[in-house]
């Protein structure tokens, strides 16, 4: 039997100037029907721009060799030779496609609901009204919650992981032979990835649908894939099943990922053998941050003729203390209210009520005059990197325009040498500086928006997500980043993720939320090894790939 898939030779070269810089070199992959193929490698590796190429959709300065055969019900077509209309009608219909940025992916004016309605009636002779119908029953597949209601809203009002869940049931909605999925789960706490998983297995099996998993994570592969592609710097260096490549490969590179993967559970292991000490620098008399009954809801129905509006406890009399140069990791599943948490605190979303102190001073009591130094104590690190970079900023303006706000530096040779540095902390190089943000992939953009928040040295530091684009040898350098510069410059921490091994090697305390509450709360390593809710053990559980690489451990 044909693959439906075959990617032969394929070359892809970036243009820079007057010269061409290589992203892939002579890639060929098979995707057979109803299989699962996993193309894996670490952040810039050019997994992402080689899914790209399938459906046409890299910018016209890429120059592009080989072939993309499709198998059509028997008729193979190149798709590289496909005119507009041509491809239009195989994207979305015959290949579906989850991009990793669901917010750079939505269209903002748009509902959710509207936007996925609208692919089904350029596919489907059917009324609005049945590609609403369509749509929601999408919505309920893909687990989001209120399906009715959501149907009328913006991306702008829905958390990062249901906007993800909206491109999941975009892309899904047609039924396609084969779905790419570019890192689909990246935003999904890992009982929805759990959930969207199984979804995802179960039409393919009602389908026969192919699926290309774009990657980094391996223990992602480790539940679902059926063949794997290693990609190092744009060549494929390994590929066979995955139970090969997860246990009797003799490639090098693939044996690092793979020890990567295995070091953060090492790493969880060895906390045990400390006997659960906290480190010493939390223990500390006074609280840098100190959050008391705070309470924000949203109104749902905002219609002036209704007496009974209903409302959403985003967050729900939530109370902690973080302590100078300790990190508090607070997890929870999209939509629990982790997010707008960590906006309430550097005061881009408004509290209902209840208090937020810095060294012991109310926020919300500072004036006008003193909110430009209340932006540089506290920063933020947004869960959608391309979102948070000017696209037409270079990325060393974009570091060093925070640090001439504040007046950090005496000069823009100061604040470019400061610059440089942040980006080699965080793994980049100087030369990148005069780079835009769509020169880099989604792992890199994320390392940039650390530097440039680290760059006004704050008091405390929101990570919202920070690290869940990036693979497991990136994830471990960020976050040994992020303890050396907060034993460095004694800044304090909260590390919100829907990751609780990933929360666990970073903080010393733990939140878990659910529904807007606190329902857990104590040690990181008493939540992690001794948790006392079930929806904390449902967590613990859920995570990919755990039972393998902790006994390869």
């Amino acid at each position: 039997m044909l693959p439906l898939l075959q990617i032969k030779n394929l070359s892809i070269e970036l243009k820079e100037g007057d010269n061409y810089l290589q992203i892939v070199k002579d890639l060929s992959i098979d995707i057979s029907i109803g299989k699962t193929t996993a193309l894996v490698g670490e952040s810039g590796s050019g997994k992402s721009i080689t899914a790209l190429s399938i459906l046409q959709l890299l910018s016209k300065n890429t120059h592009i060799t080989g072939n993309i055969l499709f198998n059509n019900n028997e008729e193979i077509v190149e798709l590289g030779r496909l005119t507009d209309n041509e491809i239009n009608y195989i994207r979305g219909n015959k290949i579906g496609m989850i991009f990793q940025e669901p917010m750079s992916s939505l269209n903002p004016i748009f509902t959710c609901g509207i936007q996925v309605a609208d692919v089904i009636r350029r596919h489907k002779k059917i009324t609005k009204k049945e590609a609403k119908k369509e749509t929601i029953k999408l919505f309920t597949d893909v687990e989001l919650p209120n399906p009715t209601t959501l149907f009328d809203k913006y991306p702008h009002q829905i958390s990062g992981g249901q906007k993800q869940r909206v491109m999941i049931a975009m892309a899904i909605c047609c039924k396609p032979s084969l779905l790419i999925a570019d890192e689909p789960t990246t935003a999904l706490d890992v009982i929805v990835q759990y959930n969207i998983m199984q979804l995802l297995k179960k039409l393919q099996l009602q389908n026969s649908m192919a699926i290309l998993m774009i990657t980094h994570d391996l223990g992602l592969v480790a539940d679902i894939a059926d063949e794997v592609y290693i990609i190092q710097k744009g060549t494929i260096i390994d590929k066979g099943s995955a139970q090969k490549i997860l246990t009797a490969s003799s490639i090098n590179y693939t044996q690092t990922l793979l020890e990567d993967q295995i070091k953060l559970n090492t790493i969880i292991k060895k906390t045990v053998s400390q006997d659960n000490q906290l480190p010493t620098s939390t223990i500390i008399q006074q609280p840098v941050l100190s959050v008391k009954n705070l309470n924000v809801f949203f109104p749902i129905n905002n219609s002036i003729f209704s007496k009974n509006k209903e409302i959403i406890k985003a967050v729900d009399n939530v109370s902690f203390e973080l302590m100078q140069k300790q990190t508090i990791g607070i997890v929870g599943e999209s939509g629990c209210g982790k997010t707008t948490l960590g906006r309430t605190i550097v005061q881009l979303a408004k509290p209902t009520s209840g208090n937020i102190l810095l060294n012991g001073k109310d926020l919300f009591d500072f004036k006008k005059a003193e909110i430009k130094s209340l932006r540089k104590k506290i920063q933020i690190v947004f869960q959608d990197p391309y979102g948070s970079l000017h696209p037409r900023l270079p990325i060393g303006e974009a570091i060093m325009e925070p640090m001439k706000v504040h007046s950090i530096g005496n000069n823009n040779n100061e604040r470019k040498e400061r610059a440089a540095l942040l980006l080699q902390q965080v793994g980049l190089k100087e030369a990148h500086l005069n780079r835009y943000p769509h020169q880099f992939s989604g792992g890199q953009r994320q390392r940039i928006c650390i530097a440039r928040a680290l760059a006004l040295n704050p008091a405390v530091m929101i990570f919202d997500e920070s690290v869940s684009a990036l693979d497991s040898s990136t994830q471990i350098q960020i976050l040994s980043l992020i303890n050396d510069l907060k034993s460095t410059y004694n800044f304090a921490s909260i590390f919100i993720s829907h990751h609780l091994s990933i929360v666990h090697y970073i903080s010393d305390r733990i939140l878990v939320m659910k529904n807007g509450k606190i329902i857990e709360a104590g040690s990181s390593d008493d939540v992690f090894f001794l948790p006392s809710h079930d929806y904390t053990k449902q967590l613990l559980h859920a995570i990919p790939g755990k039972t393998l690489f902790t006994s390869m451990a």
